[in-house]
C-alpha cells in the first residue's frame, strides 16, 4: 500500500468482484443488485464494485449498516446512479453483496449486521461475499453466532483460512481469489492446501527396476471377531494404494475375511498378540476394528515396539487415549482420529474441537509428538513446526461406516512407499477425498466403493505415467 497510489488496491478489488459478480448475473443490465456496506474496507470494496455494475445499468442499492462509509466509494456509487437504500431492498434483490464486516473481524456479529446476515440468508438472491463471508473467522473460520452464507466469496490477494476450515468454509460457497498484487509482499503461510499438482509431485512412481518389496511392504493389524470388516477394508485401501505388498496379521475371523477379499494380501494368522514373526515391513497400520481388550492392547505394544512409521486409527486410538505410554518410540507415528477420538486423547470437549480444528490438532501434535490427521468435515493434518495442512477434496457422501478404514490403508501404503508421515496424511487425505467424490458421484457410496476409485484418483491427479 506504501508503494502504490492510495486505492489502488481497492480498486483492483473491486475491478475483480463486479467481474465475478457480472458473470453471476448473466446479464447485468436491470438486475437489482444490493450491497450491505460495513465501516471497513470490503464495505469500500461493495460500493466500488457497484459502481461499476451501476454503469453497467444494474439497479444498485446501498444497506449502509457502520457507523461511518467509505466516502469515495459512495459518491462514485451515486454518481454512477446507485443509491442508498432501506433493508427492505434485500428481499428483492437478484443478488447481494456482502460487505459488512471484513479480515479483522472476530466474535459473534452485532446489530445491525447479525440482523442483515439473517435477512440476507434468507432472500432469494445470489450472496457474493467480499474476501470473507461476514461472520466467519478468516484466521480460523469459527463461526460464533450467524454468519452469511454465500453463493460465491470473492478474496482478495491470497486465499484465507477461514475460506478452508469448517464451519467457515461450509457458508464461503465458491471461492474465486481476486489477484491483487500481494504476492511478493505476503509471508510464509502458517496454513496451506496442496493441489492435485502438488499430490502428484509427491506421490511415489514405480521404477523399472521396482519390485514388490521396493515399492512399499505395508502391515496391517486390524479387524477383530466383532468388526472383521475394518480389516478387510484396511488392506483394500492399502492395495488400492499403491503398496507392493501388503502383511495382514490378526485373529482368525478377519484373516479369513481378508484371505477371501484379497488374496493378494499375505496373512499370517496370530495365536499370540505379537508381530515379531509376520516378517518385514516398511510401516504398520494399527488399530481399525481391532478391539480395545487386554490381546489388543499386547499387539498394539507389539506393533509399536518396532522401529518404522505406524499409523493408529479408531480402536489403537482408544488403546493410546487409555496408555499414553505406547506413544513413548523412536520411529515416526500418525495418528488419524476424529473429533471424539481427539477428545479422548487430549481429555477436551468433543464440541471444543469441531468449533476449533486448528487450534486443538496443533495442539494434538505439539503434546503428544506425532503427526495428526484429523477428520471431518474438515479434514486437517498438523505437525509440530509446519503448517497445518488442510484437505480440499472429499464429499459429504463421505459420512459412512468403513470410509475410515479405507483412508488408513491408502495413507498407510504411502507410508510404506516412503513419504514421510506429513506427506503420507496429505496426500492420503487428497486421493481419499477425491476417490470419495468419483465413487459417489452424487449418490450413496459404501467404503469399498471409496477403496475401488482409489486408482482412479490417483490417474486423476498423476501428470504422467512411471
Amino acid at each position: 500500500m506504501a508503494r502504490l497510489p492510495e486505492g489502488t488496491l481497492m480498486q483492483r478489488a473491486a475491478t475483480g468482484l463486479a467481474a465475478v459478480c457480472a458473470d453471476l448475473l448473466g446479464r447485468v443490465y436491470g438486475r437489482r443488485v444490493v450491497l450491505l456496506v460495513g465501516s471497513g474496507d470490503n464495505g469500500g470494496d461493495a460500493l466500488y464494485a457497484g459502481e461499476r455494475l451501476a454503469r453497467r445499468g444494474a439497479w444498485v442499492g446501498a444497506v449502509t449498516a457502520g457507523a461511518r462509509t467509505h466516502e469515495a466509494g459512495l459518491r462514485a456509487l451515486l454518481e454512477a446512479g446507485g443509491r442508498v437504500v432501506d433493508r427492505s431492498a434485500i428481499a428483492e434483490a437478484d443478488l447481494i453483496i456482502d460487505g459488512l464486516v471484513g479480515i479483522g473481524a472476530s466474535g459473534a456479529l452485532r446489530e445491525p449486521y447479525a440482523g442483515l446476515a439473517e435477512e440476507a440468508n434468507a432472500a432469494r438472491g445470489a450472496i457474493v461475499a467480499v474476501d470473507v463471508p461476514s461472520g466467519v473467522d478468516a484466521s480460523s473460520g469459527r463461526v460464533a453466532g450467524a454468519a452469511v452464507r454465500a453463493r460465491v466469496t470473492v478474496t482478495m490477494g491470497a486465499y484465507k483460512t477461514g475460506l478452508l476450515v469448517d464451519p467457515g468454509a461450509a457458508v464461503a460457497g465458491e471461492v474465486e481469489l481476486v489477484d491483487i498484487g500481494l504476492g511478493a509482499y505476503l509471508p510464509d503461510p502458517d496454513v496451506a492446501a496442496l493441489t492435485a499438482n502438488d499430490v502428484d509431485d509427491l506421490l511415489p512412481r514405480p521404477g523399472k527396476e521396482s519390485d514388490k518389496y521396493r515399492r512399499g511392504v505395508l502391515g496391517v493389524a486390524a479387524g477383530g471377531d466383532v468388526f472383521t470388516g475394518a480389516a478387510v477394508l484396511a488392506v483394500g485401501g492399502a492395495l488400492r494404494g499403491g503398496a507392493g505388498m501388503v502383511r495382514y496379521a490378526g485373529r482368525r475371523a478377519p484373516a479369513d475375511q481378508v484371505r477371501a477379499h484379497w488374496p493378494e494380501a499375505v496373512v499370517t494368522l496370530l495365536d499370540e498378540p505379537s508381530v515379531e514373526h509376520v516378517g518385514r515391513v516398511q510401516a504398520w497400520v494399527l488399530g481399525p476394528g481391532l478391539g480395545v481388550d487386554r490381546w489388543a492392547h499386547e499387539l498394539a505394544a507389539s506393533v509399536l515396539a518396532s522401529n518404522v512409521p505406524v499409523l493408529i486409527d479408531a480402536d489403537g486410538l482408544t488403546l493410546v487415549a487409555e496408555d499414553r505410554g505406547l506413544l513413548r518410540r523412536e520411529a515416526p507415528v500418525l495418528i488419524t482420529p476424529h473429533a471424539g477420538e481427539l477428545a479422548r486423547l487430549l481429555r477436551a470437549d468433543r464440541d471444543d474441537i469441531e468449533a476449533a480444528r486448528l487450534d486443538h490438532v496443533r495442539r494434538a501434535a505439539a503434546e503428544l509428538g506425532v503427526t495428526v490427521l484429523l477428520k471431518g468435515s474438515t479434514t486437517v493434518v498438523a505437525e509440530d513446526a509446519r503448517p497445518v495442512r488442510v484437505n480440499t477434496t472429499g464429499t459429504s457422501w463421505l459420512a459412512a461406516g468403513g470410509t475410515g478404514d479405507v483412508l488408513s490403508g491408502v495413507a498407510g501404503a504411502l507410508l510404506a512407499q516412503g513419504l514421510s508421515c506429513y506427506d503420507a496424511a496429505s496426500c492420503g487425505a487428497f486421493l481419499h477425498g477425491l476417490a470419495g467424490r468419483l465413487a459417489a458421484d452424487g449418490a450413496p457410496l459404501a467404503a469399498a466403493d471409496v477403496a475401488a476409485a482409489v486408482p482412479a484418483a490417483i490417474r486423476a491427479v498423476t501428470s504422467a505415467g512411471p
